[in-house]
């Protein structure tokens, strides 16, 4: 037997395909023929999956309570972009973060030696006290 995650990951996909159908029937509607029958067979199935989703819930109220889905993969959803993107965007947007901080870090070391290189010319012993208090006993230049 699959487990309630499993069940609601399957309803979803297929409440997901249902509600494209539906699109595609309503964006091709023809009020005569077939069409009228099309639209309620698919509301119908589009309702059914929405109860079995509303019951696999009440089945895992407490069982997976530690899930938090950010509303940014929502938004996602709403725009029509696919979800599994989200994570990928995220990875990205982490990665360029990341050379920013490191490029700001560098930039402060640069500027930490360059001022020491400075303070030592004003202030020579002042800097070896630093220095030997800061357990870097390198020459001052």
């Amino acid at each position: 037997m699959s487990s309630a995650l499993d069940q609601l990951e399957t309803n979803l996909e297929s409440l997901t395909e249902n509600v494209r159908q539906l699109g595609i029937i309503v964006s091709d509607f023809q009020p005569q023929g077939q069409g009228q029958t099309a639209l309620n067979t698919k509301l119908n199935q589009i309702v059914t999956s929405l109860q079995d989703i509303d019951r696999i819930k009440n089945d895992m109220t407490g069982k997976s309570s530690d899930i938090q889905v950010p509303l940014e993969v929502f938004e996602y959803i709403d725009e029509g972009r696919n979800p599994q993107l989200y994570t990928k965007d995220c990875m990205e947007k982490a990665l360029q973060k990341n050379e920013l901080v490191k490029g700001k870090i560098d930039s402060y070391r640069r500027f930490k030696a360059m001022l020491l290189v400075e303070l030592s010319k004003v202030f020579p012993n002042e800097i070896s006290k630093y220095r030997a208090v800061r357990g870097d006993e390198r020459p001052s230049n």
